[in-house]
């Protein structure tokens, strides 16, 4: 990690003023650098709660303030509090840890998680339901095993992904390093984390504590992630910063650089849309550092700091122009990028069961149903893993499909891991459909905020009915991305799946269809508002006809364009329109 107290203050570069700042600009700006009043919200014995204020400064500390929606109306008429809990989400860059940080997680969250862990579209842990007075507990406990929750939400450099493939052993390792030092370099550096979670005094002695963020951070949450083809996994244009790697006879050279992508949308507001990256030139593998640091300097200054949903670094390039922000990031750089260098997606899904590295080492892909890890009865999944990663002496990955990747054993271990799986119910690769197995949602309700509609708890039940109508036309095997959110704000990338489906109100969500298997393009709106016999009809017929008329090797999303369903998305990497009156 870099020594801050030596580094040039670059955070006085802004482009708008401190005076002329919106709502929660002003909070960061006299938050004493992410302090607030966090620690006296803590001691506070009267509520499970923390100060608004206070609970928008902890998502920089990777903490959101939640409650348990399910029984909110009730406690309401009991004249109670709502029952408050905290989600902790662990900084676990390109998704890698170890058998210890495992066992570690499983014990927090067995004692303060409600017993289960969730593993995000982001390649990471969640702990949900802590409550405030636990919070302290679980952070110290991740710093046993050199893990914490800084910088994991916010308006900074959120946690960054990096492409699973294991096979790619030497590729992969390279680019996994990049991928932690940037997280290293990219976080927030305030004393603030050390001196709330940790209890440390403050240090006296300590100025210019964020060279580059200064008071106010980035306008918004800022997303780097590095693919390695033929895998797309990490959706790597939906991140506001991609580094797609150039690998040749094994070798990494560089990367082409992606920027502006996000899945982000209101609703209610048109004037916000999801958008795909766009590709702006090659660097050297040295470079990559470099690259973070002048791509984050253009949109932490020129970012809209006055209306919060205009503040995402897409929208900053589409303000500006492509054409002028890839000039001010060469500035910045102090080179040209070069032209881009050919590459090719296949997929963005995961290949389970066991596969082979390049070093010989072999790795098990596990089907993680929208990342929960939890004891059910007849498949006690948490107590496998745990067994596991007891005799497990390789590492643990988690894919940015919310899988798992049991990675880097010696052959001679494999047995003692296939009897674990068998005995704990987690074997059975084969016998998923390609649906299911390509399918993704995120928490919402009971503990999201945002929340609308159901979706972890909901999607498994629609893909098993989806399931059915693919069986009856002999595609039940049909790889196919499903993804669904409980809101539009696309935390499980839905804008780039094959069939999609966004919350709107209690069983009602949009329907979007048309988005590139691989994650190359945004799908449409076909319908909007509808429930599931709306759904279910309306895919129903879709599916036959793709049965029936489907080209030798054609995606189910590829389809529906070219049968006239919805329009192919190419003009400004984003489409935002409703397809009214579609003959469906």
């Amino acid at each position: 990690m870099p020594d801050v107290s030596k580094q040039p203050d670059r955070s006085r570069d802004r482009s708008q003023p401190l005076d002329k700042l919106g709502p929660d600009e002003t909070l960061k700006a006299n938050s004493d650098q992410l302090r607030g009043t966090i620690a006296e919200s803590l001691a506070d014995p009267l509520t499970g709660s923390v100060l608004p204020s206070d609970n928008k400064l902890m998502k920089f500390h990777g903490i959101y303030q939640q409650d348990d929606r399910d029984i909110r109306d009730e406690r309401r008429h009991q004249k109670l509090e709502p029952a408050y809990g905290f989600m902790a989400r662990v900084r676990l860059p390109g998704g890698v840890c170890s058998p210890s940080q495992w066992l570690k997680l499983d014990e927090l969250g067995r004692a303060y998680g409600g017993e289960t862990l969730r593993l995000t579209t982001r390649q990471t842990f969640q702990l949900h339901r802590v409550p405030k007075q636990s919070l302290r507990t679980v952070i110290k406990g991740l710093r046993e095993v050199l893990l914490d929750t800084k910088a994991a939400c916010g308006d900074d450099a959120r946690g960054v992904m990096a492409t699973v493939n294991p096979q790619l052993s030497r590729a992969h390792a390279e680019v996994f390093a990049l991928a932690k030092q940037a997280s290293d370099h990219a976080i927030h550096h305030t004393g603030a984390y050390r001196e709330i979670w940790y209890e440390e005094e403050r240090d006296p002695n300590a100025t210019n504590e964020e060279p580059f963020y200064g008071r106010t951070y980035m306008p918004r949450k800022f997303k780097i992630g590095f693919a390695i083809p033929p895998s797309n996994d990490i959706d790597v244009y939906s991140q506001d910063l991609g580094f797609i790697a150039i690998v040749e006879n094994g070798e990494l050279k560089g990367f082409n650089v992606a920027i502006g992508g996000g899945m982000g949308r209101t609703d209610s507001a048109p004037e916000t849309y999801p958008r795909l990256a766009d590709v702006i030139g090659f660097i050297d593998k040295t470079k990559v550092i470099e690259t973070v640091d002048a791509v984050m300097t253009v949109q932490r200054d020129y970012g809209d700091r006055v209306e919060r949903a205009h503040a995402r670094f897409k929208y900053t390039i589409d303000d500006k122009g492509l054409d002028w922000i890839k000039a001010e990031i060469e500035r910045h750089l102090g080179f040209p990028l070069a032209p881009a260098t050919p590459y090719t997606f296949t997929t963005n899904g995961d290949p389970t069961g066991w596969t082979r590295g390049e070093d010989g080492r072999e790795h098990c892909t596990l089907f993680i149903q929208n990342g929960r890890i939890i004891n059910e009865p007849g498949r006690p999944m948490m107590d496998g893993l745990r067994e596991i990663a007891r005799i497990h002496t390789g590492a643990f990955r988690i894919t940015p499909n919310q899988n798992l990747i049991i990675a880097d054993v010696e052959p001679k271990a494999r047995p003692a891991i296939d009897k674990l799986l068998k005995q704990y119910g987690l074997d059975g690769f084969d016998t998923l459909s390609g649906l299911r197995l390509n399918s993704m949602a995120c928490v919402a309700l009971p503990t999201c905020g945002l929340a609308m509609a159901e979706s972890e708890r909901y999607l498994p039940t629609l893909v098993g009915k989806i399931e059915d109508i693919l069986a009856q036309h002999g595609l039940r095997e049909e790889p196919i991305t499903i993804r669904m959110t409980g809101c539009p704000n696309g935390c499980a990338r839905p804008y780039i799946a094959e069939i999609a489906l966004t919350g709107r109100a209690p069983g009602k969500y949009n329907l979007y269809l048309g988005g590139g298997f691989h994650g190359q393009r945004l799908n449409k709106m076909l319908l909007e508002n509808v429930g599931e016999s709306k759904i279910l009809a309306t895919l129903e017929r879709l599916i036959a006809h793709y049965a029936r008329e489907r080209q030798d090797g054609e995606r189910f999303g590829d389809f529906t364009i070219r049968a006239g369903y919805v329009p192919e998305v190419k003009e400004g990497r984003h489409f935002n329109d409703v397809l009214v009156g579609a003959d469906i």
